[in-house]
């Protein structure tokens, strides 16, 4: 059988999209359309952004809402964007794709996914997958002695634990948090507006805050204690000074009452007690169990003899693993759960946002990646119904 000249990988998460040929590096994409209060008469999609002057009080329109896709319209616009020359120009007709989707997706989701890529943007074929099978493929790729590993999921609408056992994911393990990136950048929006500075409008920028400022306490009660000390005894206070977009594009972190003339917030215990709400969702009113107890509850879904395996290889992803001090926290109290006699490891890859991208770049190329794809002819004969029985959610 002779392959499609190229295949184009699109994980399509909920903050960005990561999108490139398999023969390529990703590029990492906002999967959204953003408005700005400067330039009111032109909507940015993508990574038009950056040809933005002002992004203060930025709008956002987002294709998924808690990790599913309901908005058809902005996200046709954004794929639109994303096949443009602008961005990734490539032949569809000849291109084999690989698109990812959440655990669990609505079979409604599916077959419009389906439709819209088979009959508007008429690619060659097909293959939709989730983004921690992915990430175990690649994981598997790099540890091929490795027969068992649990994928941590942490993304922009929520986090999965989902473990694989012989390269098959054990569907009565998936464990499921109501906590990820949007929910930690809300929460920090609600506590510097109450404190310090109204920044209820500042979503982009109130992100870049919590990524350059915030970190994974490893003693809360201490780094607390901390916290409470004056500035010059207090080693986690911080000053962020906010970009003004004439001379600073990006804010950065300074010492605490070290700036004058320019705008700042003063970061204290909002650095580590928003990461915080990853290992105690009950902080926010989420009554659900934290990143530790999920990894060990979805233990108990799979057979007891894989036990030693799944906790051995840990791999954290997303965009919101990369918070400094997450992998040994995680380690640390996934070790006080577990029994004794077992071996913990937890494992950061050097990339986690684009993690599962690289595992669809390798799987493109694996011997039996056609047996795995839709082709279009395939999809003019049966329909939905072969990629439903084909493509595992």
């Amino acid at each position: 059988m002779r392959m499609s000249s190229s295949v184009f990988v699109l994980d399509n998460g909920g903050w960005t999209a990561k999108v490139g040929l398999s023969t390529d590096s990703p590029i990492t994409v906002p999967n959204s359309i953003m408005k700005a209060k400067s330039e009111r008469r032109r909507p940015f999609i993508g990574n038009q952004i950056e040809e933005c002057r002002d992004v203060s009080g930025l709008y956002f329109m987002l294709p998924l809402q808690k990790g599913y896709l309901i908005n058809w319209d902005v996200q046709k616009t954004v794929w639109d964007y994303i096949f443009s020359k602008e961005c990734c120009p490539i032949n569809l007709s000849h291109t084999s794709l690989i698109i990812t989707e959440p655990p669990f997706n609505f079979p409604s989701v599916q077959e419009a996914m389906a439709e819209i890529f088979f009959e508007e943007y008429e690619i060659s074929s097909l293959l939709r997958i989730n983004p921690s099978t992915l990430s175990c493929y690649n994981y598997r790729h790099k540890n091929p002695t490795s027969k068992c590993c649990i994928i941590v999921d942490i993304g922009y609408s929520f986090s999965h634990i989902i473990p694989f056992v012989n390269d098959m994911k054990i569907k009565a393990g998936i464990r499921r948090i109501d906590v990820g990136g949007k929910l930690l950048t809300n929460h920090l929006k609600e506590i510097l507006s109450y404190r310090q500075l109204h920044v209820m409008d500042e979503t982009y920028v109130v992100n870049q805050v919590k990524e350059d400022s915030c970190f994974v306490s490893q003693n809360f009660y201490n780094d607390m204690e901390t916290a409470k000390l004056k500035i010059e005894d207090n080693t986690i206070v911080k000053d962020y000074v906010l970009p003004d977009f004439t001379t600073i594009r990006r804010g950065y972190l300074t010492d605490a009452g070290t700036t004058l003339d320019q705008q700042v917030l003063r970061m204290n215990n909002e650095r580590f007690s928003i990461p915080e709400i990853l290992f105690h969702p009950s902080d926010v009113g989420i009554r659900q169990m934290g990143i530790p107890e999920a990894i060990m509850d979805c233990l108990k879904a799979c057979e007891e003899e894989t036990w030693p395996h799944l906790l051995s290889n840990i791999v954290l992803i997303g965009g919101s693993s990369k918070f400094p001090g997450l992998q040994n926290r995680v380690l640390n109290e996934v070790r006080s759960l577990a029994p004794i006699d077992y071996t913990i490891k937890v494992h950061l890859p050097e990339d986690p946002i684009t993690y599962s991208w690289e595992g669809g770049k390798l799987l493109s190329k694996d011997p039996g990646y056609s047996n795995l794809i839709v082709k279009r002819e395939e999809y003019e004969e049966e329909g939905h119904a072969l990629c439903y029985d084909k493509f595992d959610i």
